[in-house]
């Protein structure tokens, strides 16, 4: 019988009912249900794991109402047929065997994306005690009541589902009414509908841009250190690189700058070191672009989870805005699981990458763009900002104070109120070797090697995030940091 073989560990952060039913279908689509054997009663089931009858009973008629099982009146739930193993195809021996003569597929690749240098961060964050990694998000802070009520909202009874018909090429429109009046203007930037583009986040935009506008005759200034993932897909389209050093005004300008068709720059928050470009840079910048007939892509990734009140507005806001190419993510602040941002530029530029996104994946999903529509329409985003920069501005003030006083032989880079700390260590100081120790310890941090683009890069630079971690456990992570210093 089923009660031999079947135990579940119940997992407290999930329904009863949805664990149970998941773990009867596994059973059914692994072939082992006996097909003319009766399922444990709900009652025996229900005491084998410990659960109401009542749940086992709603499970039971659930698969029935699906074509899973079929009742018998007095003698209980069965397989149904249509997933009896006798029923299933036999597998042809060739397929079980295994495959011979399968291609050489490495002689096959146009280009090896797999063999471009990028950001090593561990998958299993989460699993650290003092996860000081950046581009991740305390889950608990996730805005999940007023989410829910955005997805009320669009599946109610009485709404048109718009969200269940194929857009083409075209993206919701109350979507970007919503970037245009209430997020963009923040950025003092003035957009009409049809110089905006949604996106599946910032690096999908990235990727647009550089398949529509790069080729091997194209020249783009990246910052160094900066973003290698953008580096990694400027190179796959065969551009030459220049990179360029970033100080305390953030990326240089010099003569090899000036010679180059596009400039990728983060000027609100330099990635990966926090500099805010000074306001001479962004006239020097402006004054080239102009003179130069230079573009530039500006990567405005942490516009919705800056928290300096004095920010400057984004580089596409200024006379020259028709020479740049204005991104960002809203899924920054949010989750970035949830995988959407947007392009804005000129109307003739949107309308080709709109084209050039509709033969990779025609739009994002409609569902989505509308949900986080009525999230932001209904004020829940900028509710949900206020608190969330609440929050972030009390981590950053307790992650500086611990570090003046656990670290100080560390230098902080980087202006006041970035979403990241930039530290550079001693000269003797291996962080790759640091991290490891801290690790040791349940302290995650990054090593900053990897954002730099030299041929010998320094070794004693390294990034810490707090948008992961809570503050209470900030003072006691950075502690353990330091021990690992002398370790």
């Amino acid at each position: 019988m089923l009660d031999h073989y079947f135990h579940l560990d119940f997992d407290a952060q999930r329904g009863l009912q949805e664990q149970l039913r998941e773990a009867l279908l596994d059973a059914i689509h692994a072939g082992t249900i006996p097909a003319e054997e009766a399922l444990p009663s709900c009652r025996r089931l229900s005491l084998q794991l410990g659960i109401s009858r009542n749940t086992v009973a709603l499970v039971y008629e659930g698969l029935v109402e699906d074509g899973y099982l079929i009742s018998r009146p007095r003698s209980g739930y069965y397989l149904h047929d249509a997933y009896q193993e006798a029923d299933a195809p036999d597998m042809p021996v060739a397929v079980r065997e295994q495959a011979v003569g399968a291609p050489r597929w490495s002689q096959r690749f146009t280009h090896r994306p797999s063999h471009l240098q990028g950001v090593l961060r561990p998958s299993n964050w989460m699993d650290y005690a003092f996860p000081f990694i950046y581009g991740q998000l305390d889950t608990r802070l996730f805005p999940l009541e007023q989410w829910r009520e955005a997805s009320r909202r669009l599946l109610g009874s009485q709404r048109e589902r718009r969200w269940l018909s194929d857009r083409y090429d075209q993206d919701d429109p109350m979507l970007v009414e919503q970037l245009r009046t209430r997020v963009l203007p923040k950025r003092g930037i003035h957009a009409r509908s049809d110089e905006i583009l949604i996106t599946l986040g910032s690096q999908n935009a990235l990727f647009l841009i550089a398949q529509l506008l790069l080729d091997r005759n194209s020249r783009v200034a990246v910052e160094n250190p900066g973003y290698r993932e953008a580096a990694n897909v400027f190179l796959r389209q065969g551009v030459k690189l220049n990179y360029q050093a970033v100080d305390n005004e953030g990326m240089r300008l010099d003569g090899e700058a000036a010679d180059c068709d596009y400039l990728y720059v983060t000027p609100s928050h330099q990635g990966p070191t926090g500099i805010t470009m000074s306001r001479a840079r962004r006239e020097m910048l402006i004054e080239q672009i102009q003179r130069c007939d230079q573009i530039v892509l500006e990567d405005d990734y942490d516009a919705e989870v800056n928290f300096d009140h004095h920010a400057q507005p984004a580089l596409k806001a200024s006379r020259a805005g028709s020479r740049v190419i204005y991104m960002s993510s809203l899924s920054k602040p949010l989750s970035p699981g949830l995988r959407l941002g947007y392009l804005v530029a000129d109307a003739e530029l949107i309308d080709e990458l709109r084209a050039l996104r509709r033969l990779m994946y025609r739009h994002p999903p409609s569902s989505l763009q509308q949900q986080l529509a009525q999230f932001l329409s209904q004020g829940h985003y900028h509710r949900y900002l206020r608190m969330f920069s609440d929050k972030m501005r009390e981590r950053w003030e307790v992650m500086n104070d611990s570090l003046m006083h656990a670290l100080p032989c560390c230098r902080r880079v980087g202006g006041d109120h970035a979403s990241v700390f930039w530290l550079e260590a001693p000269e003797h100081v291996d962080t790759q070797r640091l991290a490891w120790r801290a690790a040791q310890h349940g302290v995650l941090i990054e090593p900053g090697f990897q954002h730099f683009f030299d041929r010998v890069p320094p070794r004693n630079f390294m990034r810490l995030g707090f948008g992961a971690i809570d503050a209470e456990r900030i003072k006691p992570g950075i502690a353990r940091l330091a021990q690992s210093f002398g370790a």
